[in-house]
């Protein structure tokens, strides 16, 4: 493990009930992250009762903050927000339930200026649970 809890607090503003992520697995600065989620009850809840499912815009919440990990841990970025920019191609390919461990990806792969692009990835055991492109804008925290 990279960072856990604490250290990716240091990086990202989210807090519980929003920080997505539980651990940072690996970290390229600025180029790639993979980090894990361990799904709750509490991540699904009133999704559906009697037969929870994470949410979709959840799961594609904790890609952005594993990519926000990748672009605000580099030096010239710590203090700075991550925002949605975009949100492209994205492809729901598995129900994820409580119990169930994503393994996020972020690829960054183009930056200009403050606006950046990355391919995102979860899998579940190895199946593909969602993927797609985000952009993101990054601004000083205000």
């Amino acid at each position: 493990m990279i960072m856990d809890k604490a250290a990716i607090e240091a990086v990202l503003p989210h807090r519980d009930p929003m920080l997505l992520i539980d651990e940072v697995l690996e970290l390229v600065e600025g180029e790639r992250v993979v980090a894990r989620k361990t799904v709750t009850e509490e991540d699904c809840a009133g999704h559906f009762p009697g037969n929870p499912i994470m949410p979709g815009v959840k799961m594609v919440e904790a890609l952005a903050q594993c990519g926000a990990v990748a672009v605000l841990s580099q030096p010239e970025n710590r203090g700075k927000l991550a925002l949605f920019a975009g949100i492209d191609d994205v492809r729901f390919k598995r129900v994820v339930r409580p119990g169930d461990v994503l393994t996020l990806e972020c690829q960054v792969e183009t930056v200009r200026g403050p606006v950046g692009r990355g391919k995102v990835k979860a899998t579940v055991d190895g199946q593909l649970a969602v993927r797609g492109t985000l952009t993101f804008a990054v601004g000083a925290e205000e």
